[in-house]
């Protein structure tokens, strides 16, 4: 893994500035041969700027190198950064240059992977990596924040430090049952697993919302025709999305639109108003608002005060009254807003956030990967069937649930992980990265 790599490891277009990285065995002989400082100098120090010229394939460019020497870099070897002016010709010049010289051209995330392998940061902080490159919302940003700076990694290591000590107790018991001991203290041992099991299931709580920072939050606007889901559905987005008439059945098929709340994607479907009497077009309209809701995780029931809710759905219901500038809302109703004017519009989206992901969600660490959620998922089924065990079964089989628990957590970290799901994870790198 030691050869060296290279890439460019800004985007591909024209821009201010390029950058061309390097990593592995031979690469500051490489900077060497490639890079002539303004000022003489006849070592390299590491972690410092010097401008000076770059040679490419057939071209110079003036620009900048900084080396870094192994670990203190971020893949943990000998690595180089060329900075010189971001035209896509001169980044791939230099580039060229360098594998002219004996470089490898990267793959798709080769260089997270090398910081990987050489324990620089976990399988989970790579992931959260990604997820801020991918992030389109502000929540989506902050929760990949907290995966790339190991806090999940370092909750997962702290429950498998218990595990390891419950671990060591038994295997003293088996290995040496001729020692003068009182034998295991059992019922401490059952505590100290329900313990665990417990921050497991704690960990795992997260991942609904997680989901929906990740995914985004579905919300279907739903009600009788006329009552004003189309003008909400605009008043919310801030733009005219969906078509507004009087006239019964306008909106036929469910109208899309995507709003950041709170930090959080909400998209929304504003479904067709579901009515008798209506023509095979608007019907098939209908069948489909009935499938958006049943499937939303919240449903935003628009009434003008006397509507009954909609049935067969599995989110959570919102009751909203429309026109409220014109009629004085009555009924049973969660908010009061006027699509037209605007009014209670803000006070609505404050609702929705506060019902899809809680409050203060941005400042709360949420488990966002499904691989993540299905690993504890598998370490708690192990841990409660430990529990189970414990008095009725003998140590060394207690210890096989035990393992199995320690090695599902070490696949969130990458310390059990499958070739396959690693290979999985980094094929979602670029080049360069």
């Amino acid at each position: 893994m030691g050869e060296c790599i290279a890439a460019v490891s800004t985007a591909n277009g024209t821009g201010g500035v390029a950058i061309i990285r390097i990593s592995g065995a031979g690469s500051a002989e490489l900077a060497r041969r490639m890079f002539e400082p303004s000022q003489k100098t006849e070592v390299f120090e590491p972690n410092k700027m010097y401008p000076g010229t770059i040679c490419g394939e057939g071209f110079t460019d003036y620009g900048f190198m900084v080396c870094f020497v192994a670990p203190r870099s971020f893949t943990g070897e000998d690595s180089v950064e060329f900075h010189c002016h971001g035209g896509v010709q001169i980044a791939r010049g230099i580039l060229k240059k360098a594998i002219s010289l004996g470089a490898r051209a990267a793959e798709r995330g080769e260089f997270t992977r090398r910081a990987f392998m050489n324990g620089k940061l976990s399988l989970a902080s790579a992931e959260g990596m990604i997820d801020m490159i991918n992030a389109e919302s502000l929540a989506m940003l902050r929760a990949g924040g907290m995966l790339y700076s190991e806090k999940l990694t370092g909750e997962v290591r702290a429950l498998q430090d218990g595990l390891t000590d419950i671990l060591a107790a038994i295997s003293a018991e088996i290995d040496y049952p001729e020692e003068d001991t009182d034998g295991l203290d059992l019922a401490a041992i059952k505590r100290d697993v329900c313990a665990l099991s417990q921050k497991i299931s704690a960990l795992a709580a997260g991942y609904s919302c997680g989901k929906k920072i990740k995914s985004g939050v579905s919300v279907a606007i739903c009600g009788k025709p006329n009552v004003g889901k189309s003008s909400l559905l605009n008043a919310i987005l801030g733009y005219d999305k969906a078509i507004v008439s009087a006239e019964a059945g306008t909106t036929r098929d469910a109208v899309e639109g995507s709003a950041e709340i709170g930090g959080v994607i909400f998209n929304f479907y504003d479904t067709a108003g579901i009515r008798d009497g209506a023509g095979e077009i608007e019907k098939i309209g209908i069948e489909r608002a009935k499938n958006a809701i049943r499937t939303a995780d919240i449903v935003l029931f628009v009434t003008e005060g006397a509507d009954t809710p909609p049935k067969g759905f599995c989110g959570k219901l919102v009751t909203v009254f429309n026109k409220s500038d014109v009629l004085k809302p009555y009924g049973k109703y969660d908010a009061a807003v006027s699509a037209l004017t605007g009014e209670g519009v803000e006070e609505l989206k404050k609702l929705l956030s506060a019902i899809a992901v809680g409050e203060n969600a941005l400042d709360k660490s949420f488990i966002v990967e499904e691989r993540h959620y299905d690993a504890l998922l598998r370490a708690k089924k192990s841990l409660d069937e430990a529990v189970a065990a414990i008095g009725s079964l003998t140590c060394d089989m207690i210890a096989v649930d035990l393992r199995e628990t320690w090695n599902a957590l070490g696949e969130i970290t990458g310390e059990t992980a499958s070739e396959e799901v690693i290979n999985r994870i980094f094929s979602k790198f670029c080049v360069g990265k």
